[in-house]
């Protein structure tokens, strides 16, 4: 459009103004922008900085990433990579060449996934699943081991080098599952809850080979980090290399770094349990040994004691005492005798010099004229007696109440106290009173009182 004369000119710009004041705006307007695009055209100087084109099917833009803002962890670019670029918007002034300044390069898709998974690990982490306190203790010596792990995977074939050089004498069962894929994590956390359904194994090893975060996904999956931890047997965790880590490691109650890392935890050292075994084989020789000696000196004092306590020999001792006592016997036996038999003499004659038959005569006179004394005294002593008893019995009736009764008269009582009345002033008008008659009793109650 062509000035008039009453317009005001705009003022004249140089290049190096124009392109400061552009780049200026556009750092302001776009001062940290995420870009996804492919890489082509890297170029990588002496200098270290990392130049090259982000660019998609329609468009492309120029970028930098200078070598003090690299990080060791950051993907080195190639061609043909999908990335995302976090930069800022900026124009290279000398050449008026609009670029971004990169801050930091990741794949792409791996960023999301990086999100799920630290989001994923700060939820399972608040809900308890990574404490120390639920991880089971891996036994020293399982009876059998499990794999849980791709059949046709290199991971397999190291876990089972390992497991057949360190203890080839414990069964493996081996259980294979797709471990890449859409249905990777349903089979990894069903054939986790089949091992426990059936629980055959002591222990399980839960693993595959390295790959990508992508390839690695399916155990950073929430089904497959809850079937781990609702685990009753213990799970070793050897997902990828050793830089790489999953949720299932941060679940399992031991990580490995590697599958074949895991195998030698998950088994004792052949040749250190053998050394072991003959040190014991070697301490156990030797008890044995100190133990016989021990029992064989206990054996010779026993058979030296025996032998001085041997039963034939008390028996031939007992038998001299016995022939010893049975002649003493004898002897004492024949001695008895004939002591006995003088006494027998001596008493025979005394005997005869006291024969009682001269006096049996008188005391039978005697003993006939005492008899008859005492018949006649006892008879006498019978009718003094009978004399006593009448005069008694008589003596007896006649201060008998039942004497006075049969005379007509008659003794009240209380029926309840038996107390005898002897006056009115004992009674009052309603009482019950007894009375006993010479022949039968009656009860009355007192109507009338008439005082003496």
């Amino acid at each position: 459009m062509p000035f008039t004369s009453n317009a005001t000119p705009p003022a004249i710009m140089t290049v190096s103004q124009l392109n400061r004041a552009t780049s200026q705006l556009l750092g302001e307007h776009f001062m940290s922008v995420l870009v996804e695009g492919e890489i082509s055209n890297l170029s990588i100087p002496a200098s270290g900085h990392w130049y090259f084109t982000l660019k998609d099917t329609n468009a492309q833009v120029r970028c930098a990433l200078f070598k003090n803002q690299q990080r060791r962890y950051m993907p080195k670019p190639e061609n043909g990579s999908q990335v995302i670029v976090k930069a800022q918007v900026s124009l290279y002034e000398p050449r008026g060449d609009y670029q971004l300044i990169v801050e930091s390069i990741e794949a792409a898709g791996d960023g999301a996934l990086r999100k799920a998974f630290d989001a994923l690990k700060r939820k399972l982490a608040d809900e308890g699943l990574f404490a120390e306190r639920h991880k089971q203790q891996i036994p020293a010596l399982p009876n059998c081991i499990g794999v849980i792990t791709s059949p046709t995977g290199a991971a397999l074939r190291d876990i089972l080098t390992v497991l057949k050089r360190r203890f080839p004498a414990i069964p493996v069962i081996i259980y294979p599952v797709a471990v890449q894929g859409d249905n990777a994590k349903g089979d990894i956390a069903k054939t986790i809850a089949t091992a426990n359904e059936n629980p055959l194994c002591d222990v399980i090893i839960l693993g595959r080979g390295g790959g990508s975060l992508e390839d690695l996904w399916a155990f950073n999956e929430e089904t497959v980090a809850r079937a781990i931890f609702a685990s009753a047997i213990p799970i070793i965790s050897a997902v990828g290399h050793e830089t790489d880590f999953t949720i299932a490691d941060f679940v399992a109650d031991l990580r490995a770094p590697t599958p074949s890392a895991a195998a030698e935890h998950a088994t004792p050292d052949s040749q250190e349990w053998r050394g072991q075994f003959s040190a014991l084989e070697i301490r156990l020789r030797q008890h044995i040994q100190r133990n016989l000696r021990q029992q064989q000196q206990s054996l010779d004092w026993l058979s030296k004691r025996l032998q001085q306590q041997h039963p034939g020999q008390k028996l031939a001792r007992n038998a001299q005492r016995m022939a010893e006592l049975e002649l003493r016997l004898k002897q004492g036996i024949l001695l008895k005798l004939r002591h006995s038999h003088s006494l027998i003499e001596a008493k025979t004659a005394l005997i005869w010099q006291h024969n009682p038959a001269v006096t049996l005569s008188s005391h039978k006179q005697k003993l006939l004229y005492l008899h008859q004394r005492l018949v006649k005294a006892q008879t006498h002593k019978l009718e003094t007696l009978d004399q006593c008893l009448l005069n008694s019995s008589q003596t007896l009736q006649a201060v008998s109440p039942l004497a006075t009764l049969n005379r007509g008269y008659a003794l009240a009582v209380r029926p309840a106290s038996g107390e005898i009345i002897r006056s009115t002033a004992q009674l009052a008008i309603g009482d019950v009173i007894q009375t006993q008659l010479a022949q039968g009793r009656f009860t009355s109650q007192i109507s009338t009182i008439d005082p003496a």
